[in-house]
This record gives C-alpha cells, structure tokens and sequence, in this order.
C-alpha cells in the first residue's frame, strides 16, 4: 500500500483531524446550494420590486429569503422565510430553509422543529430528511441521522446528498466499507462535487489502501481547486508513501488557501520541507 514513514504517532493525529473535519460536512443547502456574490445586491433588489407587486405571495418571500441566506444576510432570510410561513402556514419549502438557516447558526433544536413541520406538511419531501439528518449526525444522534438518510433514499434513490452524509455517519462509527459504498454511490449521482471524493479518500486511509486514497484526493483537488481539506489530505497521503517533495508542495497548497491551516503546518514540518510559492 506504499511506503510508510515512520512518524506515526503524528500521522494518525493529523489523520484522526481530516477524518473530524469530513465529519463537519454537510450536503445541504438554501436554494441551488450556489453563492449569489455580487449579483446578490440585483437579485434582492429585483425580489424586493416583486414583494412590492405582491405583497401576499408567499413564493417571492421564500425566494428573496434564499438570496439573503446566499448573501450571508441570515436575519433577513429568516425574516423573510417567517413571513412566507405567515402568508402560507404549510410553505414545507420555507420551513427547511429556515431549518437550515437555524442549524448553521447552532440553533440546532429549532431547526429540527422546522423540519418536522416541513415533513409534516409534506411527508415525501427528501430535502427535509437529508436536512434533520444532517442535524441529527451533527449533534451526535447518530441512528436518528441514519433512518432520515434511509427516507430520503427511498423517496428520492437519486439523492447523493442522502448517500454522502450517510457515509459519513458510518465513517463516523469506524464503518469505512459502508462509508465506501455510499461515497461511491453519491459520486456516481454527482460525479462533479468534490467532497465525496475527499471523505472516501479518507476511508481508503483508514483501510490504509493509500493508492486509492491518493486516486480520491486528486480527484477532489481536480473539482475543487480551493479544497483545504483536500489538500491536506493529498499532503498526508504523500507524507505516508514516504514522497515528501510531494507532500511538501500538497501542504504547501493548502496553505496558499488558508494560511493558518494546522495541519498543513504541522505536516510540513514532519517531512521537513518549507512552505513553496505556488501561482494558482
């Protein structure tokens, strides 16, 4: 599988830190899950001049809530979410993207009553199971995670958001050739995102089949120039075949992306290089 260096103490904890950090994953999103950047402002604006037009339609409400959430305006968005709910008291829709809104802010037991008013209000919605499960895996509920992730299969066998934090819960739990399975699964739905790659890179390590952990790694640094974890995970891959001038340009990556990431640092100083000037 390689050729090990012999700093392992080290190795498994910087191992056991990208397996907590792919453990903070979701695959859940407001939206088209995409960030507004500067057509956020145009966007609000042209929302706002539909609110005003429709001042009772609880669509525009729910649609200019996404674009605040996008824009990092989370206040507003919620806001905006309530107001459609108050126009449309079974809008299932703004009751999961409230929930999410919630549960990236920790306000984790209000996001979860939010989606079981979305699932309440629409029993074969999927995107509300993915989203309680997310906060189920999050808050350490982990059964309850994984039966949401098996609704949201069965309404929805398409799902890779469903396969790829499920997969995350078995990680979780040690179950790397469950993890395998459905990281695979949630790649062949989504062939283009980079995370699935990343977390079944790190079930690979931990099965210590370091050829298909490198193979995953590149596979996600290819979708995802500006993946951290990634990266690091790459450098830590190299750093175990004993390819330190590998490594050392891996970690140096990462650090282009984050310069205070731990990780890389620490990685860099195992194998003994200095951080490189790499042009993106």
């Amino acid at each position: 599988m390689g050729r090990h260096i012999r700093s392992w103490p080290l190795l498994a904890a910087a191992l056991a830190a990208s397996l907590a950090a792919t453990g903070c994953q979701t695959s859940n999103s407001i939206g088209s899950g995409q960030p507004l950047g500067a057509t956020s402002a145009v966007n609000i604006a042209s929302l706002t001049q539909e609110i005003k037009a429709n001042p009772n339609d609880p669509r525009a409400y729910n649609m200019r809530g996404i674009a605040f959430g996008q824009a990092g305006r989370e206040d507003a968005a919620i806001k905006d979410f309530s107001t459609a709910l108050d126009l449309d008291p079974r809008y299932h829709q703004a009751f999961a993207n409230r929930a999410l809104i919630y549960a990236e802010n920790g306000r984790h037991e209000q996001a979860i009553a939010d989606y079981n008013r979305a699932i309440a209000a629409n029993p074969n919605y999927a995107q509300a199971y993915v989203g309680r499960g997310n906060v189920y895996r999050l808050t350490g509920r982990l059964d309850q995670a994984i039966y949401d992730y098996d609704t949201a299969i069965s309404l929805n066998p398409a799902d890779a958001r469903a396969y790829h934090n499920r997969a995350l819960v078995h990680q979780s739990a040690g179950r790397h050739d469950l993890a395998i399975v459905d990281f695979t699964t949630a790649i062949g739905y989504g062939p283009y995102a980079a995370a699935p790659y990343n977390g079944r890179g790190i079930s690979h390590l931990a099965r210590n089949d370091d050829a298909s952990a490198l193979s995953d790694f590149t596979d996600a640094v290819e979708r995802d120039k500006r993946n951290v974890d990634a990266w690091v995970n790459l450098g830590l891959t190299y750093e175990r075949r004993g390819e330190k001038e590998n490594a050392t340009k891996a970690f140096s990556r990462a650090l282009t992306i984050n310069e205070h990431d731990p990780r890389a640092r620490d990685g860099l100083g195992r194998v003994g290089g200095t951080a490189l000037l790499i042009r993106n």
